[in-house]
């Protein structure tokens, strides 16, 4: 495979016509190097329109989606980011080449560990991991100018709305099956949050998300 033909198809023929167009995004994909966060028995696979398989039943997102959450955020460079789901690491890798400092939290210990050694291994030198359970956000370093959360939520909680600095944004993938919508939240002031629609699309739920309360008659 050349591995640089399949990285500049990837971008111009699944990044770009979803709407990507922000050139320091999209010359960020060329930098980061994709095939280096993919477990080995899909490195061939790793600039497909797909959710490749990690460790612990979970999966990378499609870069297509990883590349419009990226453009959405639009990071800057003395901001704080907390990413919930660490993955394999990719998009921890993204994030902090455009952030002060990058938290990424995974609740599985294995990959927490996978994506530590990723970024390590990519000379990644401001993220750090850690492990837990971040479902409801990670108070510890709050608060954030950006919450990347990269797995679905039925329900945003409040609890992680809190954690965002004024003027701070979130990007998450909100609702159930069959159809969740990826949401741009951003705190106006102390008690005032905007909400944008992107893109419609479905993720796994993250382990232990937050549900809207059951009905019964």
């Amino acid at each position: 495979m050349n591995i640089e033909q399949a990285r500049f198809n990837m971008i111009e023929q699944q990044i770009r016509p979803w709407e990507v167009l922000d050139q320091d995004v999209l010359n960020l994909l060329s930098i980061v190097k994709r095939e280096n966060f993919v477990p080995a028995a899909y490195r061939e696979l790793a600039f497909v329109d797909f959710e490749i398989p990690l460790p612990a039943g979970q999966h990378m997102l499609a870069p297509r989606i990883e590349a419009r959450v990226l453009q959405e955020l639009a990071v800057k460079k003395h901001e704080t980011v907390l990413e919930i789901g660490a993955g394999s690491g990719y998009m921890a890798a993204l994030l902090a080449h455009r952030a002060q400092h990058v938290l990424t939290v995974d609740i599985e210990p294995e990959l927490a560990e996978l994506a530590k050694a990723n970024l390590v291994a990519n000379g990644v030198l401001n993220a750090e991991v850690a492990t837990g359970d971040a479902s409801r956000g990670w108070n510890a370093a709050a608060p954030y100018d950006v919450i990347c959360v990269s797995g679905g939520l039925p329900v945003l909680p409040q609890e992680m709305l809190e954690q965002l600095k004024v003027g701070g944004r979130l990007a998450a993938f909100v609702g159930t099956a069959p159809v969740m919508k990826a949401q741009l939240i951003t705190r106006v002031d102390e008690k005032q949050f905007r909400i944008a629609d992107v893109f419609e699309t479905y993720v796994e739920p993250l382990q232990n998300a937050v549900h809207a309360p059951r009905f019964r008659f």
